[in-house]
């Protein structure tokens, strides 16, 4: 499985890319949409895990933007601000099916990467 991580928190997406490498998972990581852009426009992912509040647009602004790229590509959405039921409207909205509180606790997110990618 390889994943594309996007959010401005530095620390935490290289944290989290190294954690998920020790368990034999691809994560690339980037702080910046164009970046994350570009990334799907050299490599194949097939997940996406993006921060909902990311400067320059939303989270679900940069997944409609990536699916035309990538329509395989498959949505995780975490956050760390907002009310949870301003969150779960949002991602209602993209379409996506799950998202994680921050901190992520990883095997969490590694459950739903799976879950995620078996449809």
């Amino acid at each position: 499985m390889r994943v594309l991580l996007v959010d401005d928190e530095k620390e935490l997406v290289s944290t989290l890319a190294e954690r998920l490498s020790l368990r034999g998972i691809e994560a690339d990581w980037v702080t910046d949409v164009n970046d994350a852009l570009e990334k799907v426009d050299t490599r194949t992912y097939d997940i996406a895990v993006l921060d909902v509040k990311i400067p320059k647009m939303s989270g679900i602004e940069l997944k409609k933007k990536l699916e035309k790229k990538s329509p395989n590509m498959k949505f995780l959405f975490m956050t760390g601000h907002g009310s949870e039921n301003d969150f779960k409207a949002g991602v209602a909205e993209a379409g996506a099916e799950y998202y994680l509180p921050k901190p992520v606790n990883i095997e969490v997110l590694i459950e739903k990467m799976h879950k995620a990618t078996e449809k």
